[in-house]
């Protein structure tokens, strides 16, 4: 009997063990709590130049549990698209997916995620290809992101250029969460280079920046002519082909000078080019542009708050020939404050893809924004808004392309001479009435057709903004020293040139 109350005891202990959930390490105990949630070391997964050049590799991701119970992950999953083949690591079995994987409370998971991509694809493929990787954890959806580049690349994530560099064409740059050019320091990019930049990413000049500088056309060009130099978003894929804003934009700030843009495609920007000088300070940035197209720019749905265009000035001095500027959701040309802005042989032909309000051109002495950390901005007078043998055109829904605000307190500071305008506000003989200086006033679009091809007159499969053969722009210009080629680099005519970026081409 002595020996039967001590095993009593024991047994009694043995059970309790066993019966009771409570005696369960709480690490291994499964919540089933919506709110728990897990955290990761990466918010994305992204495989570039190491992944282009080997054509396979794998990253890691670690998945945190920061709960004092396990939780039971339902899915871990992604969906590969078809120009990458993606795989995970998931507790040493390598799966394309898996399911009700627990992990213990206050502990980790290791996610290995491996691509696989052709190094060197054919042009038409994409250079980035995103895919979500999904974790359902008691009803909640948690993703982290998967960036794959699939071309081989120069890639500038993040980078702050100190040094004076020089972008080669040899293989395509593609920007990731913007570059910055310092102050004092000149980034030269050469003649048929490739720039393709990701949502949100801006190039940002606090120095200089040298595009195609160099480069010299022996004769008449192509609009595909592969010297000029381009920037665009990074998505490769047809239907982001012409999508406005996928890309921030060319940025230039306080006491960046000596700007040089020549024979330069800009497209699907939120902003095309951006000078930002808001408190109106010296020295002011500068920027001249010849020979440059920009297209399909709009701040739609980017969260900034404000309109953008094409060329969007605050305080800032823009020279500006031979350029085209067409199908911006929002302005063309904005300057504000106290910008000096001249517009010469330019093509404004704004037929937006959706319903716009806004005029083309809009000059203001008020910047888009009143205050910037609460420091109000300046309202200044422009000091220059000058446009000679331009065409200011396109499908606003008032008609009116053209706005000066409070322009009648800087009417000396405006001038407008042969040009081609589509205005009804300014069609008068009053001081900033526009029928003089050989200027022509709101043509018929239709009984005389101004470009050979637009969105609302298609009459060729794509727009085509050169002038149509009986157009009212043709031979209205007075020749211009130094401008004696087009956009294309063909002759102008000598006496009676034609307005606009394009000289007619006789067939």
């Amino acid at each position: 009997m002595r020996y039967l109350l001590p095993l009593l005891l024991l047994l009694s202990a043995l059970t309790t063990t066993v019966l009771l959930p409570g005696c369960e390490p709480k690490e291994d105990l499964v919540t089933t709590d919506s709110g728990a949630r897990l955290e990761f070391s990466l918010d994305t997964v992204k495989f570039d130049t190491v992944f282009v050049a080997t054509g396979t590799v794998t990253k890691r991701l670690w998945v945190y549990n920061r709960n004092a119970r396990a939780v039971r992950v339902a899915e871990i999953s992604l969906q590969s698209r078809p120009a990458v083949t993606y795989s995970l690591l998931i507790n040493g079995d390598a799966v394309a997916s898996a399911r009700n994987v627990e992990i213990r409370g206050k502990d980790s998971l290791l996610v290995l995620v491996r691509a696989t991509v052709d190094p060197t694809p054919a042009d038409g493929k994409p250079f980035l290809v995103e895919d979500n990787l999904r974790f359902v954890t008691n009803g909640n959806e948690q993703a982290v992101k998967v960036l794959s580049y699939g071309q081989n690349a120069y890639f500038h994530d993040g980078e702050t250029i100190t040094v004076n560099t020089v972008w080669k064409a040899d293989k395509p740059h593609v920007v990731y969460n913007s570059v910055l050019v310092n102050p004092g320091i000149t980034l030269t990019i050469t003649a048929g280079a490739r720039i393709y930049s990701h949502f949100g990413s801006f190039l940002v000049v606090k120095g200089r920046l040298l595009c195609n500088p160099d480069y010299q056309p022996k004769g008449p060009i192509k609009p595909t002519d592969p010297n000029i130099v381009r920037f665009q978003g990074d998505r490769r894929e047809a239907e982001y082909a012409e999508r406005p804003g996928q890309w921030g934009g060319i940025e230039f700030d306080l006491g960046s000078q000596g700007n040089v843009l020549r024979y330069t495609e800009i497209k699907n920007s939120t902003l095309g080019l951006y000078l930002y000088n808001p408190f109106d300070e010296q020295p002011r940035p500068q920027v001249r542009i010849d020979n440059v197209e920009l297209r399909n720019i709009s701040t739609l749905n980017s969260g900034y708050g404000f309109d953008g265009a094409a060329l969007l000035s605050l305080c800032g001095d823009l020279a500006v020939s031979n350029t085209l500027i067409s199908n911006c959701e929002q302005y063309a040309v904005y300057a504000t404050q106290s910008s000096q802005v001249q517009l010469d042989y330019c093509t404004i032909a704004n037929y937006s893809l959706g319903t716009r309000d806004q005029p083309s051109v809009l000059v203001s002495p008020e910047a888009p924004f009143v205050a910037i950390n609460k420091r109000p901005l300046p309202v200044v007078a422009p000091r220059l808004f000058a446009v000679r043998n331009s065409i200011i055109w396109g499908s606003v829904r008032s008609g009116e392309e053209l706005e000066f605000v409070a322009g009648e307190q800087y009417v000396g500071n405006i001038s407008i001479r042969n040009s081609l305008l589509k205005t009804k506000r300014y069609d008068n003989t009053g001081a900033l009435g526009q029928q003089k200086n050989g200027n022509i006033l709101n043509p018929d679009e239709f009984t005389a057709s101004i470009f050979k091809s637009t969105p609302s007159r298609p009459r060729l499969p794509q727009p085509n903004f050169e002038l149509d053969t009986l157009s009212p722009a043709s031979n209205r210009a007075l020749p211009l020293p130094g401008l004696s080629t087009d956009l294309l680099n063909r002759p102008r005519n000598p006496t009676t040139p034609d307005i606009g970026a394009y000289e007619r081409v006789n067939p």
